[in-house]
């Protein structure tokens, strides 16, 4: 096949030619937008879901219908930054949206103020007030300036809605990666969303993370669970998954026999990005049309050491020796979350004394919790790749730590 005519796009937050499985998530969010706009509150959204499940990508088709409503969009990938770097980035693409919504050259007096609140939000960590002098406003006394950050991102949030609302227009805030927000810095964006609920302004948050976000979020504020929404998504039902495969495939010309999407529904288990995935190494392999389930099999090598080489390789690499053996031992069990016990048993240890490792795993990304007591994988098919990349469970020394805990 030509490579230049390939349909499959297997990249980080790259769309599909063709999108399918999602559309209740869309119309959900259609809801949200619409009700918003009619003055009447809904609850905020954060999907959660796997690695290589299409989270990305499904917020970028939020920003397309969001924008097709005239709604302003601030798209924000979270980092693990200070509260300072997090002023700065939110900052900044809100002062974006004010300059969206409206020309500085005609602002009323609530852009003034939603200005003047930003000024005043980002001054205190910037003592030169370079975003002060590039807004062109003063700051106002009590706006924005309390140095609590949950304080003064509701200031802020507030005046930028107040000011959408000037326009008969809304923002809406679209955030991906949120679980690397600080306890922090979560917190504050719920009560900062608590008071824009009160007050039914115009502005609202989209949010896309792994599945602790749930967790995190109550364990930030008690009330998260009333305010926002936690619609999962995960792999695609078999049809979807066949149409994913297949259809950018028809619109080249090409097309799968059925026994070809039985195989390759049978090794993605349905996840987007291992749909691409293959069906990028399956267009390669085949060169005439129709591609067969003898093509599928052609590329199946291809597929998996692609795979390993970078979707899973990079995770295991930031790993260290012993967080190895974790995964490692984890895999040993199975691909279904695990008890800590029976996972420190596999390792000859404690699992007091893996407690840190675990929690280590957890916030590198690596590992989530279901449940209590209980740890998985946040990437699919992660337990054969260990198996394949660690044929031998090799554990370490026991080492002490520098408050006395071994590991």
């Amino acid at each position: 096949m030509d490579p230049v005519l390939n349909p499959y796009t297997p990249n980080a937050g790259a769309r599909p030619d063709v999108v399918v499985g999602r559309d209740d998530q869309l119309a959900a969010f259609d809801v949200l937008l619409k009700r918003i706009a009619r003055g009447r509150t809904e609850q905020s959204m954060i999907f959660t879901g796997l690695r290589g499940v299409g989270k990305t990508v499904l917020l970028g088709q939020f920003r397309e219908v969001a924008l097709t409503q005239d709604w302003s969009v601030i798209e924000y990938e979270v980092v693990k930054h200070d509260d300072s770097a997090f002023r700065m980035d939110i900052a900044a693409r809100l002062r974006m949206a004010l300059l969206e919504l409206e020309p500085r050259t005609r602002w009323s007096d609530r852009f003034k103020k939603a200005a003047a609140a930003l000024a005043s939000f980002t001054v205190s960590v910037d003592a030169e007030g370079t975003w002060q002098a590039g807004l062109n406003v003063d700051a106002i006394e009590g706006l924005a300036d309390h140095g609590d950050l949950s304080m003064d991102l509701t200031d802020v949030l507030l005046a930028v809605g107040e000011a959408a609302q000037d326009k008969r227009r809304g923002v809406v805030l679209l955030l991906d990666e949120i679980q690397f927000l600080s306890k922090v810095q979560l917190e504050s964006l719920i009560v900062a969303l608590h008071k824009v609920v009160q007050r039914a302004v115009p502005i609202t948050l989209v949010g896309a993370g792994l599945p602790q976000i749930a967790e995190l979020a109550g364990d930030a504020k008690s009330y998260a669970e009333r305010l926002l929404k936690f619609p999962s998504i995960g792999n695609l039902e078999e049809q979807d998954a066949k149409r994913a495969l297949n259809e950018p495939a028809i619109a080249e010309g090409v097309e799968y026999t059925e026994d070809a999407l039985d195989l390759a529904f049978e090794l993605t288990g349905g996840y987007p990005y291992f749909i691409q995935e293959l069906g990028h190494a399956v267009w390669g392999a085949a060169s005439t049309a129709p591609i067969t389930r003898a093509d599928v099999q052609d590329a199946c090598e291809l597929y998996e050491a692609k795979l390993d080489a970078s979707f899973f390789r990079v995770r295991l690499d930031r790993a260290t020796e012993l967080q190895s053996a974790y995964l490692r031992a984890m895999a040993q069990l199975g691909p279904e979350p695990q008890k800590a016990g029976e996972v420190a048993s596999v390792l000859g240890r404690e699992s007091t004394q893996l407690g840190p490792t675990r929690a280590e795993l957890i916030d590198m990304g690596l590992l989530y919790t279901p449940q209590h007591g209980y740890a998985a994988f946040t990437v699919p098919h992660f337990d054969k790749f260990m198996l394949r990349a660690m044929p031998n469970l090799v554990v370490p020394p026991l080492k002490r730590r520098s408050k006395g805990v071994g590991s």
